[in-house]
This record gives C-alpha cells, sequence and structure tokens, in this order.
C-alpha cells in the first residue's frame, strides 16, 4: 500500500472522523428524548382511581432533546434557549404559542418540525409585556399586552396586521375569539369588550351593566373562557369564578375567598373540557381545581413544587383534544389518554406541566 504524507494523512482522517463522528451524533440526537420522562404520576394516586397523569414538562428548546457530551464535544457548546416567565399559552396545530413577559415576546414550539422560536416582532408589532393569547382557525394569533394597552394581532405568517385599542384604562389581561367575535378581559373598567373579529370594529361591553355589590359585577375579569352557553370569568377581584349567559345577564359563581375545599386565594386561568367540567388555576394554592357543571369539586392535582407534576406560582391552564399524539408515548401502558391539561408556571423548573386525562384500557 502506498503511503500518505503527513499531512494529506491528516486531512484524510480528519475527514473520516468527521464523516464518523457526525453518523452517529445523527443517531445520537435521533434517539435522544425530546421531553423528560419520568415515574409515573397519577391524580388521585392509588388505591382511588386514577382521572388524571402528569406525562411530561417543557422549560425551552429541551424540548427537542438534549444533545450528549459527546455530540457537544464535536458540535459545541449547545444553545439551549430556556423559558424565563411563562403566562398565557394556546395550542393549536402542533405549535404551542407561549406568552412570556419575561422576553417580551412569545416561545414557539412547533412539534410537527421539532423547532422551538423566540417570536420577538419588533417596530409596529413589537410587544411589551404579552400575558394571554389565542390563535384562530385561520392561524392568525391575538396578544393580550398590558404594556401596551392593547390587543396585538398577527396574520398567519406572524406578520403584525393591526391591534385594537380602546379608551380611558382599557388594558385587556386575556383574549379568546369565538366564532366571528373578539372577546376580552378590561380588569379596570370592570367588564369584558367584544370586537368584530373581521372587521375589528367595538361591538359592545359585556357585565358593563352591574353596579359595585351586585352578584354580577365584575371587579378585576382577568381570564375568560367561552363555550356555546356560557361565559366563564375569573374574577380575580373577588375570588370567584363567574358565569353569565352570552346576552350577558349573570347565572351563577363558582368559589369563595377562603382555603377550604373549593374555595380560592389567586384564581386565574381557566378552561373547560366537552363535558362542562371547569378547571382553575390557583396561584396561591399551586394546584388545579377541577368542578363539574353544577359547580361542585371533583379533585385537583398539582401542589406547591417539590417534583414533578406539582406548580410553581402556575398562571394558565388549557384544554386539548387535537394534539394528543406528540404525548401518547408518556402514558401509562394501563391507560388510553381522552385530552390534555397544559398548565404555564411562571417559576421553578418544569415551565410547562402537561397532564393527560386518562381512563383505563378495556
Amino acid at each position: 500500500m502506498k503511503k500518505v504524507n503527513g499531512k494529506a494523512g491528516f486531512v484524510f482522517l480528519l475527514l473520516c472522523t468527521i464523516t464518523l463522528v457526525f453518523g452517529s451524533c445523527a443517531r445520537i440526537l435521533h434517539r435522544s428524548s425530546k421531553m423528560k420522562k419520568i415515574e409515573t404520576v397519577l391524580y388521585p394516586p392509588p388505591p382511588d382511581t386514577a382521572r388524571f397523569q402528569y406525562l411530561t414538562s417543557i422549560s425551552g428548546s429541551d424540548f427537542m432533546g438534549k444533545r450528549t457530551r459527546f455530540a457537544t464535544f464535536v458540535m459545541g457548546t449547545e444553545d439551549v434557549s430556556s423559558m424565563v416567565k411563562p403566562y398565557g399559552i394556546n395550542f393549536r396545530n402542533g405549535k404551542l404559542y407561549i406568552c412570556d413577559p419575561g422576553i417580551g415576546g412569545l416561545e414557539i414550539l412547533d412539534f410537527d418540525k421539532n423547532k422551538y422560536k423566540n417570536f420577538i416582532p419588533g417596530s409596529t408589532g413589537q410587544l411589551k409585556s404579552p400575558l394571554n393569547c389565542y390563535v384562530d382557525k385561520n392561524d392568525y394569533l391575538y396578544v393580550a399586552d398590558r404594556g401596551r394597552h392593547e390587543l396585538v394581532i398577527y396574520d398567519s405568517a406572524e406578520n403584525y396586521i393591526g391591534k385594537i385599542s380602546d379608551t380611558g384604562s382599557f388594558n385587556p389581561s386575556d383574549v379568546m375569539v369565538y366564532e366571528n367575535e373578539i372577546w376580552m378581559t378590561d380588569p379596570e373598567n370592570h367588564r369584558l369588550s367584544v370586537y368584530d373579529k373581521n372587521s375589528r370594529k367595538f361591538i359592545k361591553y359585556f357585565a358593563g351593566q352591574y353596579g359595585a355589590g351586585d352578584d354580577g359585577f365584575l371587579y378585576s375579569p382577568y381570564n375568560i373562557f367561552i363555550t356555546e352557553d356560557i361565559i366563564y370569568v375569573t374574577d380575580f377581584g373577588d375570588f370567584k369564578i363567574k358565569q353569565y349567559d352570552r346576552n350577558g345577564k349573570f347565572l351563577t359563581s363558582i368559589g369563595s375567598y377562603g382555603t377550604g375545599i373549593g374555595q380560592f386565594v389567586r384564581p386565574k386561568g381557566i378552561a373547560c373540557d366537552k363535558e362542562s367540567n371547569l378547571f382553575v388555576v390557583d396561584a396561591g394554592f399551586e394546584n388545579t381545581q377541577m368542578f363539574n357543571n353544577k359547580g361542585q369539586l371533583l379533585m385537583f392535582f398539582g401542589g406547591p413544587y417539590k417534583g414533578p407534576g406539582d406548580m410553581w406560582l402556575p398562571a394558565k391552564v388549557i384544554v386539548d383534544y387535537d394534539n394528543l399524539k406528540y404525548f401518547k408515548k408518556y402514558v401509562d401502558p394501563k391507560y388510553e389518554l381522552n385530552y390534555l391539561i397544559l398548565v404555564s408556571n411562571q417559576y421553578g423548573p418544569d415551565k410547562i406541566n402537561i397532564y393527560g386525562s386518562i381512563s383505563p384500557i378495556k
């Protein structure tokens, strides 16, 4: 065999090493876990019949899979982005949108493409303190920005296309698009504001007809969830979840101030499943309580952070039926997954907790 000179030999060996290493790294990264796999945590715990399972958590770009030391040695120091102080979340078409006032923008996780990015628009679309967001059926993004005192709107390509402002002390804290209407909570003015989705013109104020002391008066409406028949509103200032019909008539309320069963200290995010069970995040208890359609407490899960499944200043809860495929691998083999419950945590190591409603496999 012909002997290779020193320089050529070095180059040849280097190319062989790179080929071998990158091939190995590709396999290593492909096999790596995208999110943390942990010991099964069930709610309620055995021997009671489990209704929910803590599946996993996400805290940043580590959801794509962490590199091994060997891969980092070859490719350089990895650039792992972390969520700072997540608040509002929305899940649509395989994309998880996370409002993060700590970065003045959003984190967007694309599960289909296995991508993570910070969405920090500039110019007229710049965000200051994005609190909550909603993505409609056209993939338009609506962001309630407490720093701008406005609702900021982006199209499906994430281009800024407009805003909604109001007079006086208008400062939306939550937003939900239902059919062709945009609904926003307006804490300082004790009401909800409703706008036409297409024209962005004002339609009406909701629940503003009640005076202080009335059961239907909103002291500090912070979060909203809309179903076909009922408008649910978290009244942070009255420690209750208040229910109205579509015409603005007050129906009833759930909870009161206190540390007892079914009471609240700092109620925030709310969401309903398809059976009209209501989930309420409480940043004081650091848990999520579940009520049936009669307002009766069924159970709670979470608790002050000690380990996986616990919460640390939770802010938002959403219920999702459309993105189960990304999390089925975390479900205990004895159960099937019905839907997801996602809860954001503003602090702690687990920023977005993902739970599953489960039922035994028959």
